[in-house]
């Protein structure tokens, strides 16, 4: 666990100057109209004026999958090092083993989850999730 918080720190703190210094100064970056140059015109692509709740469901479906994909490729990847470096030793290749097995498990149980949200969606409901309308 120790190691996986490591990991997202790092990788944070290595993408922290990305984030915060794309303006070319100061005044770029807290001048008056800075959300309308971040976001554009019309506010990020969203339609305010729509009162539906469906496309808001969607944009979060989708974000959340894609974080629980980020997280299944990492504990994948912590797998596989786990057992690449185990080096015959028996407990930490077994760890390893269980490691890959729950992140597989748990791919499949959102991917389960996201498939049943869109049949019930479809079906019940009578629409499909619309992403970023």
């Amino acid at each position: 666990m120790k190691k996986l918080f490591a990991f997202f720190s790092i990788l944070t703190w290595s993408l922290w100057p990305k984030f915060y210094c794309a303006a070319a100064n100061l005044k770029d970056a807290f001048g008056p109209n800075f959300l309308d140059k971040a976001a554009g015109g019309d506010g990020a692509g969203y339609n305010t004026a729509q009162r539906s709740i469906d496309p808001i469901i969607g944009n979060v479906i989708l974000i959340v999958t894609s974080f629980l994909g980020v997280i299944f490729l990492a504990l994948m990847i912590m797998g596989g090092f786990t057992w690449m470096t185990a080096m015959g030793d028996e407990k930490k290749a077994t760890k390893a083993k269980d490691m890959l097995t729950a992140a597989i498990l748990g791919l499949i149980i959102v991917v389960a989850a996201y498939m049943i949200t869109y049949f019930v969606f479809k079906k019940v409901v009578g629409q499909s999730l619309e992403v970023g309308q």
